[in-house]
């Protein structure tokens, strides 16, 4: 258990177990390639199929399965099939919500 202190006008404390950062780093982990980050930026207005996310996005269509793959595993994304067609959509708001704060805090700091 680690003891993370943020200083502030008030004293706060929060009490982390190694399981909870174990866990926050899989996710840092999982966010650390650019082009997840594209993925799910192109994501937030929506479900895509491959195609689509190619039409955005400039990679091969195996460079993009394969971080669609990460994401899907990693619980951010869910994919459905229609026909021929795999159709991916965020069901993890919390990870957007992350990714937007980190994108902010670094526009801020430039």
């Amino acid at each position: 258990m680690v003891k993370l202190t943020k200083k502030s006008t008030e004293e706060q404390s929060i009490a982390v177990s190694d399981e909870q950062i174990e866990k926050a780093a899989e996710v840092f982990r999982v966010m650390s390639a650019p082009m997840r980050l594209r993925i799910i930026s192109c994501l937030c207005s929506g479900e895509k199929n491959v195609g689509e996310l190619l039409e955005q996005i400039d990679t091969t269509q195996p460079n993009m399965s394969q971080h669609l793959n990460t994401l899907y595993l990693a619980g951010v994304l869910d994919k459905r099939r229609d026909g021929v067609q795999i159709y991916y959509r965020i069901v993890n708001n919390n990870i957007v919500n992350i990714c937007r704060a980190v994108c902010k805090q670094t526009e801020i700091e430039n």
